[in-house]
């Protein structure tokens, strides 16, 4: 869900009280039950994004997020963070279907989220090592995901547990015909440029 599967502010890495904090904090599968609450993480999630240029509207989209972390709920391809009764967390995730056929089975992360005052705790690396396992088990050989790329605090973290590079989305914003000045001096783009191909299930 999202753009272009786009995940969103992780908890950086557990500091030293992390053991003792975490115990309090229990990670598992959810019921339809908690979807609303699901919902209402997504979109503090996908607010505090737009911090990171994300062009994702929160508020906007919570009908079809709705639908979408119901269905995953149903599939299994959600594993939430429990304190006491209260959902403090979740990560969303699933196998991707491409047309293509690949050398690769990808197991994708799609949302991963905990509230602000529970991070620190190391309840996003819980979150994650779940949504790994349960990728891996689902056959899964490579696990991928997303983050802006100005989200300094999600990329050190997925660093830090073994992701690295794989695709690099480039955006240029783009003026309106009547903002563009177009003089005799403006060239065609680079030939070797508008040559490149790729395809997006690389």
């Amino acid at each position: 869900m999202g753009e272009s599967g786009e995940t969103a502010d992780r908890d950086q890495s557990p500091d030293a009280d992390a053991a003792a904090s975490s115990e309090q904090v229990t990670i598992g599968r959810p019921d339809v039950g908690v979807v609303d609450a699901l919902v209402d993480l997504w979109v503090s999630l996908a607010s505090d994004q737009r911090a990171h240029d994300s062009h994702i509207l929160p508020t906007e989209n919570r009908s079809l997020v709705r639908e979408t972390l119901a269905r995953q709920v149903v599939t299994d391809g959600v594993r939430i963070a429990r304190f006491g009764d209260e959902v403090v967390g979740f990560v969303s995730f699933d196998l991707e279907r491409g047309s293509f056929e690949q050398d690769a089975t990808r197991g994708v992360v799609r949302n991963v989220y905990v509230r602000p005052e529970y991070r620190g705790r190391g309840v996003g690396t819980d979150l994650m090592d779940a949504a790994e396992a349960a990728l891996q088990e689902a056959g899964a050989s490579v696990v991928s995901l997303e983050a802006m790329a100005g989200n300094d605090r999600a990329r050190a973290f997925y660093r830090e547990r073994g992701y690295a590079p794989h695709r690099i989305q480039f955006e240029k914003r783009v003026r309106a015909a009547d903002e563009r000045d177009e003089g005799p001096g403006e060239t065609a783009s680079d030939p070797s440029a508008e040559n490149d191909t790729h395809s997006k299930e690389d």
